[in-house]
């Protein structure tokens, strides 16, 4: 699969290759949606209350009196038939966990899967670079339009702050921009927005880096394990200085006497 790529200027300059294969070849619906259902439920906090008539803050005195008025026998306002009263059956104190999970294999798949859905789709633009002089949210609107992307859409910047920081101060500015680092793109995220816009250099590096692993290997010798060193080095303090031995026991009198009798 060829895919144009634009400069600032929304000009096509060059065209990158994608292999459909490495992405899954084909489109598997039912994987990205339980990768989606997973990411949504996930970002639940589980801590919705509500409050019962107790709790509502307010007046306690009776309405009106108990008996003559023909109405029904009720206290004060915050019973829950009246507005802004309590409800009748609250959620208590107790915090619900909503969490899902997928393993990493599937989780991976899904994301690429999720690439190829919008790649097919047309959706997915790509710069050359992140050239921007200036942090200016009208420039950055003018890039957007070049390219032709008139619709939600996800920014992925680079890793490193200062390559991307203009492009990120111009397009938080935005309501239909959402921006992202290029490794928390997931499924959710590109799903969330019609289009994606991302650098070459780190397309690539994203295809290449460890979301490439979708095998065995992704458990046996996954990407960017630090090496462990053959002889491990002993601690030391803030200081900087090694701690002190304690000085060995000396023998006392009566067993230095045991030992010679036993001799």
């Amino acid at each position: 699969m060829q895919v144009p790529v634009y400069n600032m200027q929304g000009k096509e300059v060059s065209s990158l290759s994608i292999d459909e294969a490495a992405l899954g070849g084909s489109v598997n619906a039912a994987l990205i949606k339980q990768a989606y259902v997973r990411y949504h439920a996930n970002q639940r906090q589980g801590s919705a209350r509500t409050k019962n008539r107790h709790d509502v803050e307010g007046s306690t005195r009776k309405i009106y009196k108990q008996k003559g008025t023909g109405n029904a026998r009720h206290g004060d306002r915050k019973a829950n038939l009246f507005k802004g009263g309590g409800h009748g059956h609250h959620k208590q104190k107790t915090r619900e966990d909503f969490r899902l999970d997928m393993p990493k294999k599937m989780r991976r798949k899904a994301n690429r899967n999720a690439l190829l859905a919008k790649l097919v789709d047309n959706e997915v633009r790509v710069v050359e670079n992140w050239a921007m002089k200036s942090p200016k949210t009208s420039d950055f609107s003018e890039f957007l339009s070049s390219i032709k992307v008139d619709r939600s859409v996800l920014v992925a910047l680079p890793m490193e702050f200062e390559a991307g920081k203009n492009a990120m101060l111009s397009a938080r500015n935005l309501d239909s921009v959402s921006v992202c680092r290029v490794d928390q793109i997931n499924a959710f995220s590109m799903l969330n927005a019609r289009y994606m816009v991302i650098s070459k250099a780190d397309l690539e590096a994203w295809l290449k880096g460890a979301s490439s692993q979708t095998g065995k290997e992704a458990k046996v010798s996954p990407m960017g394990r630090v090496a462990s060193t053959e002889s491990a080095k002993p601690s030391t303090p803030r200081g900087g200085k090694a701690p002190k031995k304690a000085p060995a026991k000396k023998a006392s009198a009566k067993t230095s006497a045991k030992k010679t009798e036993v001799k």
